[in-house]
């Protein structure tokens, strides 16, 4: 089974700590070629910058790269990337914008600083994960549409879309590995009544709703 996470798509979050102004972005980025465009871009931008620390990782190369431009050694640019690392993020690009704020952070400042802008700009990015999903579509009765729709969250699936009519149309996506246990459960807790028809699969990127595992 091929399951990896990647950013939903671009990210930005800024913070202050001790008057130093910490600016986290982040890209989904498929190539190394792609990453290094989105650095040399933020180095560009902000020139006037005390550091423009990066980080990226690319899937299919197995490439992880990081720079501390200039921070010491270790505080940064490692910190940034294990952020990512540490959440099994894939094909991502992330710079953190420096402007020194007159006040030394020490060690341990910078590493926690650079850190938190960059998970900040994966939340604000999003997660998604990318798949093969079965695509599923079902109809329920309103008074089984919440027991229905919380198997459905169980068995990791995600409603693509929901119609509102005489019964409950749900478009569903489900893991692949998981779809024929889900529609078994539902036909067991519906006595029968609902059933789960299996109308296609597709490998695509899909955003999680609650963000990081």
């Amino acid at each position: 089974m091929t399951e990896y996470l990647i950013p939903s798509g671009y990210g930005e979050a800024e913070l202050v700590e001790k008057r130093s102004r910490f600016i986290g972005r982040v890209w989904v980025t498929e190539t190394e070629e792609e990453a290094v465009a989105r650095i040399k871009e933020m180095r560009d931008k902000h020139w006037d910058a005390t550091h423009n620390v990066y980080a990226y990782i690319i899937r299919d190369s197995g490439i992880m790269r990081y720079s501390d431009d200039g921070e010491p050694q270790g505080t940064s640019g490692m910190p940034t990337l294990n952020v990512f690392r540490g959440e099994g993020i894939q094909n991502v690009c992330c710079v953190v914008t420096r402007y020194f704020g007159g006040i030394l952070l020490g060690t341990g400042g910078l590493v926690r600083a650079y850190s938190a802008a960059a998970k900040a700009a994966l939340v604000a990015a999003g997660v998604s994960v990318v798949r093969l999903w079965k695509e599923m579509v079902l109809a329920c009765k309103y008074s089984q549409y919440e027991a229905v729709m919380k198997e459905l969250a169980s068995f990791d699936g995600i409603a693509a879309d929901i119609d509102y009519g005489v019964d409950i149309m749900i478009s569903a996506l489900l893991p692949e590995e998981k779809a024929e246990a889900f529609t078994l459960r539902v036909f067991d807790i519906t006595q029968g009544t609902v059933m789960c028809e299996i109308v296609g699969e597709e490998f695509r990127a899909v955003k999680l709703e609650n963000g990081l595992k």
